[in-house]
């Protein structure tokens, strides 16, 4: 049978706690294969046999106190790479803003049919900007009605001290019982040491020695925690969504020459569009005519506007400048870059780094662990060395809440969501917190050339005149190569373009197959040939066929332009390197990673270009050539990453420990790679390693403030030094802080 996927958007997430209950519960359900949440993008992906019933998933999950609601267009049998398995037309509206009331994860039953009214939030999250504020979420209200119980019942206690005791059971109780059915459903789920159960049992115990007004404390505090962890949560989740927030919601289409406002979404794969100046672009498209300077900033962190004409490629989300554009659609709404982008990032949060599965598989020990140690601090001393009941067990309590892993289960997939998103704003797509991880390791970076190291087409280098001025040679040159698109020809003209060398019409105009072009102008007869056509003619001397050699010996070109027949002037081009190439060469560098060109050019080119850039290299290799070589990299101990173009070198993209693609963003690149590069800068390769060390970096302070914490309010708890409610807050301090810390990540300036 075809193994189907389902996405859904699970609403009330707030730490990776949840992602993992609600994990364990739906892997539970007949015919499930895999099940991957995302706590920060607030998605779930089960993969299933066909044969599970899906209603009895989205039960599980609404049981465990989530909102859950199918993504369009699921359950297609799955025959893609695993990154790219998801429906292209999932609607990238649905982060608008969330109905405040459908889903609290403080455990309420949650009708299960929410519509697709409340699936409008960003991320389904109730702390997410949405239409209320956060107190008039469910969530918020509950935090109220606890606070506001207890401290009734402090003034209740005071006022007539015979009932104190029960008035702050009956305030515990208001915040614990939604607490504790959540804790019996994730143990029939699969997961009885929660925090919910843990935080259960803490606030039982309590009241059973008598410490009731610290019960209710430590349950509103608990409740105040989750709120925080929540907006945390939101404010993380929506720094990718801002992305799709930058597409405009309507364009203006041109239909039998008048222009009419239509929503962005329907536009369709050919239609025309009008963008004016100071308008967002509404599509992915090229323009067809005008020109204009276009502010990227929003979607490439650019500075400076890039000037854009005829036959350019704009993106949705950009910035038309100073004229009016006409701008033919390239892609609809759902698959435009941007969408790509942040479908891309949120699968790849569902995709979890090997720091992150350690942590996982730890927490699972420790939770347990934790337990025992409580239990045991709660009952030996009183056993064996005559302690105080009512002191170990009130210690034994507060150990309990210590120890809930949330901080420390969050630390890593909540950094890694922050810089899988301060790379998606900036060109760099990672899929997956493997791939994050791996990058920062990487020891040598192995780059394709053309249209990699270089822009990609040859460009005009040397115009070489015998007699004739260089604005003459480039007119009677562009004549002779109007309406080519041979990559050579496109060089001569872009450069009479770029001149403003005025091309007067041709006659007589005759490709010469394999030798060039010939035609008549104003009475000349012109020729621009290849050098073995020239010296066929015997139109060259000894000089000039010395000029070839060294400009063929520079890894160049050369057309030879004749005025009838005779040598009038040499043209050379060569693909030259991208403007950053140094540099990005020089940052991988001074980051300790070596590099290295492979490309299938001549070898003359290949040393003229490697030599610019001061790189090693190896020429006239085949796809097979350089899959090789990456593997004997590997074989060496080096960590491996390969950079190329996405198409002839998918062998040895696929060879490495981390594949590149670069340019554009076309979906060759985006879906053979395991990273790409969108605006094909070579600088960006050492941005992705220096996001990468950053990221593991923060890792490791999260783990240490998560772990730290916890041992000091261990020790401290132990010696008496603190109770119940600073153990809540121990924990919730924690998770609030290292989300904090991770979403620093975001603000990274690389």
């Amino acid at each position: 049978m075809a193994e189907s996927e389902t996405r859904y958007r699970v609403g009330g997430m707030d730490c990776a706690a949840c992602a993992t209950k609600i994990d364990t519960a739906v892997r539970r359900v007949a015919g499930v294969a895999d099940v991957s949440v995302s706590v920060m993008a607030g998605t779930m992906t089960v993969r299933h046999d066909g044969s599970s019933d899906l209603k009895a998933i989205e039960r599980k999950v609404t049981g465990l106190g989530y909102s859950v609601a199918p993504l369009a267009g699921n359950a297609a049998p799955v025959h893609a790479s695993p990154q790219h398995r998801h429906d292209h037309g999932h609607d990238h509206d649905d982060h608008a803003s969330h109905d405040h009331d459908g889903h609290d994860h403080a455990g309420h039953d949650h009708p299960h049919d929410h519509g697709a009214k409340e699936i409008e939030g960003l991320h389904g999250h109730d702390q997410a900007p949405m239409a209320g504020p956060w107190w008039q979420s469910r969530k918020g209200r509950l935090t109220i009605l606890s606070g506001g119980a207890l401290v009734a019942a402090y003034a209740v206690g005071q006022l007539v001290p015979a009932i104190g005791s029960y008035a702050f059971i009956v305030a515990m109780l208001i915040g614990l019982v939604p607490i504790a059915r959540r804790a019996v459903m994730a143990a029939f789920s699969g997961t009885p040491f929660s925090i919910e159960m843990l935080m259960t049992i803490a606030a039982v115990g309590a009241v059973i020695i008598n410490a009731g007004e610290e019960a209710a404390t430590v349950v509103f505090l608990f409740l105040v925690g989750e709120l925080l962890e929540g907006v945390a949560a939101g404010k993380a989740r929506q720094s990718i969504q801002s992305l799709a927030a930058l597409v405009p919601k309507n364009a203006l289409l041109e239909d039998n020459g008048q222009t009419r406002e239509v929503p962005a979404e329907s536009l369709a794969v050919g239609a025309i569009i009008m963008v004016r100046p100071g308008d967002r672009i509404s599509a992915d498209g090229i323009i067809v005519s005008g020109e204009s300077a276009i502010d990227e900033a929003p979607v490439t962190g650019e500075s400076t506007p890039v000037r854009k004409g005829v036959d350019a490629v704009v993106f949705a989300g950009t910035v038309n400048g100073d004229a009016v554009l006409r701008v033919r659609v390239t892609a609809t709404a759902a698959d435009n870059t941007i969408a790509r982008v942040v479908k891309l990032v949120e699968e790849a949060q569902e995709s979890k780094a090997p720091t992150e599965r350690f942590i996982d598989r730890f927490s699972r020990y420790y939770t347990p662990g934790v337990v025992v140690v409580a239990a045991l601090v709660a009952i030996v001393p009183p056993l064996l060395f005559g302690g105080s009941w009512d002191e170990w067990i009130y210690k034994g309590l507060a150990i309990l809440l210590i120890g809930c892993p949330c901080a420390l289960v969050i630390s890593t997939p909540a950094a890694i969501a922050a810089a899988l998103s301060a790379g998606a704003r900036r060109g760099l797509l990672m899929k997956g917190g493997a791939v994050l991880e791996t990058l920062g390791k990487v020891t040598m970076v192995a780059f394709d050339k053309t249209g990699t190291l270089t822009e990609g087409r040859p460009q005009v280098t040397d115009i070489i005149s015998f007699g004739l001025k260089e604005a003459q040679v480039l007119s009677r040159a562009a004549v002779l190569e109007q309406g080519s698109s041979h990559p050579l020809a496109l060089a001569i003209l872009n450069r009479a373009k770029a001149d403003g060398v005025p091309v007067p019409p041709a006659f007589e105009l005759e490709a010469l197959p394999g030798k060039g072009v010939s035609g008549k102008v104003g009475g000349e007869t012109l020729d621009l040939l290849s050098p073995p056509a020239a010296r066929a003619l015997g139109a060259l001397s000894a000089e000039q066929d010395a000029r070839i050699t060294a400009l063929n010996d520079e890894g160049k070109s050369v057309s030879v332009l004749l005025v009838n027949g005779i040598a009038a002037s040499l043209i050379a081009m060569r693909d030259e390197p991208r403007e950053d190439a140094e540099a990005g060469l020089a940052s991988l560098k001074s980051a300790g990673v070596k590099a290295m060109m492979l490309t299938g050019d001549n070898k003359r080119t290949a040393a003229a270009v490697a030599g610019m850039l001061g790189i090693d290299w190896l020429g006239e290799m085949m796809p097979e050539d350089k899959q090789r070589v990456v593997g004997e990299l590997k074989r060496q101990g080096l960590i491996v990453a390969k950079v190329g173009d996405g198409i002839n070198d998918a062998p040895a993209l696929a060879a490495a420990d981390i594949g590149i693609a670069m340019g554009g963003g076309t979906d060759v690149a985006l879906e053979t790679a395991d990273a790409a590069v969108l605006h094909g800068r070579v600088g960006d390769v050492a941005r992705m390693v220096e996001l990468s060390k950053r990221t593991m970096g923060n890792i490791l302070q999260n783990i240490s403030i998560a772990l730290g914490l916890k041992a000091v309010f261990l020790v401290t708890t132990i010696m008496g030094i603190t109770g119940l409610w600073p153990a809540i807050l121990a924990d919730t301090g924690a998770t609030v802080l290292v989300t904090i810390n991770a979403l620093r990540l975001l603000r990274i300036r690389i």
